[in-house]
C-alpha cells in the first residue's frame, strides 16, 4: 500500500520560507519536493550517482541562499530547475577543463560510467540511446534530455537555459539528427 506524499502549494512555501520560525520547515519541503526531479535531471547530465548527489546539494545551497531573493518571474520549479542546469554544466566544464580532455574524450568516460552502471538483464536499446545522448556537446544533450525525458515545452526550457525558443528547437532537431545517425550505425 503506498501513500502519496502532496506538499504545500510553491506560494505556500516562499510564504513561510520569509518566515524565520517556519523558514526550515518551507525549505525542507521543497527539498523533498523537488530534489528527485532535479536529481534525474543532474543525473542525466553527469551520469555518475555520487556527482548527481553533490550536485543536488549544491544546488539546494544555491537555493538556500538565493530564496529570499526570488522574484517569481518564473515557477519556482523553472527556477530551481535553471540552478540545477547551471550547476551541472559548469561541473562539466570544470570537469573536462581539470583532465584536458575533448569532448570526444569526455563523452568516451561518460560512456564508460554508463556502461559500468548499466545492468547486463538492461534494455540493450536504451542503453545505445544513451550512448548516442552522450556523443551529444553538452548543451544540446540538455535540451535534448529537458523535452525529450522531462517533457518540458519550449517556452519553460527558454527560461531554465535562457535561450530563445526558436534556438532551443533548432538544438532538439540537430540532437534528434545525430542521435538518429549514431543509432543507425552498424
Amino acid at each position: 500500500m503506498s501513500t502519496l506524499t502532496t506538499y504545500p502549494d510553491d506560494s505556500e512555501l516562499l510564504q513561510k520560507f520569509s518566515i524565520t520560525e517556519s523558514r526550515n520547515w518551507a525549505f525542507n519541503q521543497l527539498v523533498r519536493k523537488y530534489s528527485p526531479r532535479i536529481y534525474q535531471h543532474i543525473r542525466k547530465l553527469v551520469i555518475d550517482h555520487d556527482d548527481a548527489n553533490d550536485l543536488v546539494q549544491e544546488t539546494f545551497l544555491k537555493v538556500w541562499g538565493s530564496l529570499e531573493d526570488f522574484r517569481q518571474a518564473s515557477s519556482l520549479f523553472t527556477w530551481i530547475y535553471r540552478i540545477a542546469t547551471n550547476e551541472a554544466l559548469a561541473f562539466l566544464r570544470k570537469k573536462r577543463q581539470r583532465f584536458f580532455l575533448p569532448l570526444v574524450d569526455y563523452s568516451a568516460e561518460l560512456t564508460n560510467k554508463l556502461v559500468a552502471q548499466h545492468a547486463p538483464s538492461g534494455d540493450e536499446i536504451q542503453l545505445k540511446l544513451q550512448k548516442a545522448i552522450l556523443r551529444l556537446p553538452d548543451k544540446q544533450r540538455l535540451v535534448f534530455n529537458l523535452r525529450y525525458y522531462d517533457e518540458l515545452p519550449y517556452e519553460e526550457m527558454s527560461e531554465i537555459t535562457g535561450t530563445s525558443v526558436g534556438a532551443l528547437k533548432a538544438s532538439y532537431h540537430l540532437a534528434v539528427k545525430k542521435i538518429e545517425e549514431y543509432l543507425n550505425e552498424d
